[in-house]
């Protein structure tokens, strides 16, 4: 597909994406937020995040706005929202400002950031490739300084992913965590509400606030270091080898890391009970909207939902069980004290130009990984600590159900040790 800063490069007839440019705030060179009216909604005085700005991914409502879902049909067939989600409005009460709404994958279904109908966010940590999706412009509008954090949703990886390729910092929480009200659906028993930040201690405060603020996590909560050897084997032997000190900095934290087997060496398999769970949530949730409505899609996005269209139940049906085996499994191996270690990509990301059959087999890589903590429904936190041929590339924890709160209080020590170490 054509990246949208090069068709922008040409005014007028031109350029296709033009109108759309037009609609966008004047301040977004990026192509990151949503060419439709922008909401602009301060915050209350006084809260813990009074005087920071952030970013709705453009499938959580706000009230008086129609919520997009990066397609065209779908805005043209819902009404404005009635009320904010109520992970907005909880931002919004802890004194944050909503800058606007950012560019998504249609209806949130894709891994690479590329909408067919409003262009590719750009990576300005990673010029000419993909910011990944479908969280693309909240992740490229933070990447790019527009805002200071911002919300997205992770199924498949849509946070941790995109957090990964723009070298930010990026949480998928524990399934469950934070309120999905006013928040599009994608597949239910797979979503959550993840976000954004330049610095791991803000991804702390904006998770005060969307966990709840009940407590304030615990850093040295943890003893246990466990490295997930299959899921290095995905990795691009550049990618592993780039990520190899790090690990070792853990160890040194820790404790000498424990090699396991998290999907049995066989993360093929594993993906695809993801995929088969997935989509029949999927069709659950907008196949009665796609058989009325007959939307236009990005050949992409038609394609994905054409497969998960003739995926049966007879299919997902024995996936659902191993997926319980595998929580079970890893829910066993983390205990109350142990952190599992992978990459949150299998390498950096890749260029815009890419073919689809590239981008596909990527893809198939990429939700091997993020799978694990889908499947288990457990929190992963993205950690950009890696470079790759001047790339980001981000090393990931996974953590026990619920202790979302001390992974993040980790992972601001962690990186806190990392800049000193860099100066």
């Amino acid at each position: 597909m054509t990246d949208r800063h090069e068709a922008a490069g040409d005014e007028g007839a031109g350029n296709p994406f033009a109108a759309l440019d037009a609609g966008r705030p004047p301040w977004d060179a990026l192509g990151a937020f949503v060419p439709a009216p922008q909401p602009h909604i301060a915050g209350r005085d006084g809260g813990p995040l009074s005087g920071l700005r952030f970013a709705a991914k453009d499938i959580f409502d706000v009230a008086g706005y129609v919520t997009g879902c990066g397609n065209p049909d779908w805005a043209r067939s819902h009404a404005p929202a009635a009320a904010h989600a109520a992970a907005v409005q909880a931002l919004l009460d802890a004194g944050a400002e909503l800058a606007g709404k950012t560019v998504t994958d249609e209806l949130a279904y894709s891994l690479n950031g590329q909408n067919f109908h409003y262009g590719t966010p750009t990576n300005v940590n990673a010029p000419g490739r993909i910011p990944g999706g479908s969280s693309s412009g909240s992740a490229a509008a933070v990447a790019g300084g527009l805002v200071d954090f911002a919300l997205g949703s992770d199924t498949g990886g849509s946070v941790r992913v995109p957090a990964s390729y723009c070298g930010i910092f990026g949480l998928r929480p524990t399934h469950g965590r934070v309120s999905l009200a006013g928040v599009m659906p994608l597949a239910p028993s797979f979503d959550t509400v993840g976000w954004f930040a330049r610095e791991a201690g803000l991804l702390r405060r904006v998770g005060q606030v969307l966990l709840g603020g009940a407590r304030q996590g615990e850093a040295g909560r943890w003893r246990r270091l466990l490295v997930a050897e299959d899921a290095f084997a995905l990795a691009t032997p550049a990618a592993a080898a780039a990520l190899a000190p790090l690990v070792e900095r853990l160890e040194q934290r820790l404790s000498r890391a424990e090699k396991v087997a998290v999907i049995d060496n066989d993360p093929e398999s594993w993906m695809l009970r993801f995929r088969h769970i997935q989509a029949r949530e999927v069709i659950d949730s907008h196949g009665a909207w796609i058989a009325g409505t007959h939307p236009v899609f990005g050949p992409e996005s038609r394609e994905r939902f054409d497969w998960a269209a003739s995926v049966t139940e007879a299919q997902a049906a024995p996936a659902r069980v191993a997926r319980e085996t595998l929580a079970a499994r890893l829910a066993e191996m983390l205990g109350e004290d142990a952190l599992l270690c992978l990459p949150a990509a299998p390498g950096v990301a890749p260029r815009c130009e890419s073919t689809a059959a590239e981008l596909q087999s990527h893809r198939g890589a990429v939700l091997s990984l993020t799978a694990i903590a889908g499947l288990a429904r457990l929190p992963q936190v993205s950690l950009p600590l890696a470079r790759v041929e001047g790339c980001p590339l981000a090393l990931s924890l996974i953590a026990p159900a619920g202790a979302d709160e001390d992974l993040l209080a980790f992972a601001e020590v962690l990186c806190a040790a990392e800049e000193r170490q860099d100066l």
